[in-house]
């Protein structure tokens, strides 16, 4: 393979990639804790966008109750967005297989 012909591949690829990143952003995962009464959106960047809470769970004589449902549904709100990136960008980069040297 002459360099020419890698040095457009591997554009083509950084296109791919950078359009990738751009759909992830402007995607959101919406997720639940305590049987959804938590409820945090996510970007499928991994930023937090919203968090609802139902009014049922705030007791101000547990609100420890309250930060671990919090907490909870934020880590996977953070899993899932993680998930949705290793798809997508490994989808994006399977095509760098033909790029000798890349090693990906």
């Amino acid at each position: 393979m002459n360099i020419q012909k890698m040095m457009k591949e591997a554009q083509k690829m950084q296109e791919r990639l950078a359009k990738a990143q751009n759909d992830l952003a402007e995607q959101t995962i919406d997720v639940s804790s305590g049987g959804g009464k938590v409820n945090i959106s996510v970007s499928g960047a991994g930023d937090i966008t919203a968090i609802r809470i139902a009014p049922e769970v705030v007791d101000p004589q547990d609100v420890e109750m309250l930060e671990d449902l919090v907490l909870s549904a934020v880590r996977e709100a953070q899993d899932a967005a993680r998930k949705l990136q290793s798809d997508t960008m490994g989808q994006v980069a399977g095509g760098l297989g033909g790029l000798p040297g890349l090693g990906i």
